[in-house]
């Protein structure tokens, strides 16, 4: 019996989180190699950094698939850490990254944000109706 080429649609993803994590994923692309730049003495912070980075990911899919906004809200909070993390990692006390860097990189998570903004309001709205 041949097996079927076709792929199997997960009926409970929504085009929003499939949307966010493309997006999210340019984000990665840029940010994954500068992370791999920092030196070698900051290595816990610099792992940090990745967990939480590659972690948002999870927290999107897992909010795609419950349908709770409770979700949403945590992945929200989770865009708030590593914005905190990119302020902390550009500092003029560390410079591990630059400014430069650190700018660009608030631009992709800007737009992933309004993205889970968007999505949050839709979830909100959709409980209201009940």
């Amino acid at each position: 019996m041949k097996p079927d080429s076709r792929l199997i649609q997960d009926e409970y993803v929504c085009n929003q989180q499939l949307a966010i994590v493309e997006r999210y994923e340019t984000f990665l692309d840029y940010v994954y190699p500068i992370l791999l730049g920092i030196p070698r003495k900051h290595a816990i912070l610099r792992d940090a950094v990745q967990r939480a980075a590659f972690g948002q990911v999870e927290l999107f899919v897992e909010a795609g698939k419950s349908r709770q906004l409770s979700r949403l809200y945590t992945a929200d909070a989770g865009l708030g850490l590593l914005r905190f993390y990119l302020r902390f990692l550009a500092a003029p006390k560390r410079e591990l990254i630059s400014q430069n860097q650190h700018k660009t990189a608030a631009v992709h998570l800007a737009e992933v944000g309004k993205m889970l903004g968007a999505w949050i309001k839709t979830a909100r709205e959709a409980a209201k109706k009940g």
